[in-house]
């Protein structure tokens, strides 16, 4: 099969779709892989290491796409890509169409059979191709709050963990899946006062158990909510509802009674954010301010530290695009009931519920497609 790794072109997106060992394994297994020009440079891995690893390297997006039969990149296609998209060929990468109906008409439009990385599922219920990013995102967060907080970059001049003597940052999660997780370890190690907020009484009892008394878990509410959000100095949104728009759980109002220069990281802005305030930003310009609070809302947040996103990432997406490559798409997601589950979009309809019902478009099962 022709598998094609284009350059990502989102604004400042160093990630890459494959990385030479994985573009290797392809090649010895009777592939052609051909790679963009300069597509691995923001994670150092140059032309001539994908060369080493038998991949062909071709000069336009337009060549590469042209080419290839499936094509593997990192961020949903901007509209420029999906005009170049056909009827044949297989699309592997996050999508998030709930949140991006532009994206979805066009992907309809086109023809293309897509699979998205972020409803692939796995025997225990994960989301095992979105839980490494969910974890970087997760990381990134507290980095990016904590940022945020200082006074010249508009923030209230909290250190959130404090010193001896003052008080510590208040820091409040709401979402206590990976992504939660991973912004509680963060802040735990920085010394704030943390405070998860969940609807599930098992997540919260797992969580309790891995950090003890160094963070407060709480079922999520909307009374509690109202009650926290106003006193708190960084508020994480990190709810997930796979494949669907987040729930907007924290209003205009709650942003109205905040404390002048809290910050605001909305993670779930991929899937349309779960602050009503929230709207997608780049890693160019990642702030903006409402009502004196900061948010920070960048849509690719793992983009910031591409080699890890991207080792990160390909550890876990190159046995489903080995199977891809080795077995086709249909028999693939025949013979794999969490890669079918991935199929959103296939020649003009769309195949995964939850996208069909926020969108408004009438669903088709991928068990009427293969």
């Amino acid at each position: 099969m022709k598998v094609g790794v284009p350059k990502e072109i989102k604004v400042l997106e160093y990630r890459v779709g494959m990385i030479p060992s994985g573009v290797k394994e392809l090649v010895d297994e009777g592939h052609e892989v051909f790679v963009e020009t300069n597509a691995g440079i923001g994670i150092g891995m140059t032309d001539q290491d994908y060369i080493d690893a038998g991949a062909s390297i071709l000069s336009t997006p337009e060549e590469v796409f042209d080419i290839s039969e499936l094509i593997i990149k990192v961020k949903e296609p901007q509209l420029n890509e999906c005009k170049m998209l056909k009827t044949g060929q297989v699309l592997f990468t996050y999508l998030h169409l709930a949140a991006d109906p532009e994206q979805a008409a066009a992907l309809v439009k086109s023809g293309v059979t897509a699979i998205a990385y972020e409803t692939v599922t796995a025997d225990n219920g994960s989301l095992p191709l979105l839980t490494p990013m969910s974890a970087v995102a997760g990381r990134l967060s507290i980095q990016a709050g904590a940022y945020a907080l200082q006074k010249a970059n508009g923030g209230r001049g909290v250190l959130l963990g404090g010193v001896p003597g003052v008080k510590a940052g208040q820091v409040l999660i709401i979402g206590g899946g990976v992504s939660g997780a991973h912004a509680a370890e963060m802040a735990v190690g920085l010394g704030a006062q943390v405070t998860i907020l969940d609807l599930s009484s098992d997540r919260l009892n797992e969580l309790s158990n891995k950090f003890g008394d160094k963070v407060s878990t709480r079922v999520s509410s909307k009374e509690l909510i109202n009650e926290l959000v106003v006193e708190s100095d960084l508020v994480i949104g990190a709810v997930l509802v796979a494949g669907a728009a987040a729930p907007k759980l924290v209003t205009k109002e709650h942003v109205k009674q905040m404390r002048l220069g809290s910050v605001m990281v909305d993670i779930s802005i991929d899937q349309g954010g779960c602050f009503e305030t929230s709207k997608p930003t780049t890693h160019a310009e990642p702030t903006y301010i409402v009502d004196d609070v900061v948010h920070y809302c960048v849509t690719n947040m793992p983009g910031a530290v591409p080699r890890t996103s991207t080792f990160a990432l390909t550890n876990e997406t190159l046995p489903f695009i080995k199977s891809l490559a080795n077995d086709g798409w249909q028999s693939a997601l025949k013979n794999d009931e969490h890669l079918k589950n991935g199929l959103n979009v296939h020649e003009g309809s769309i195949n995964f519920e939850a996208v069909a019902d926020e969108l408004g478009y009438p669903y088709k099962s991928p068990d009427e497609i293969i």
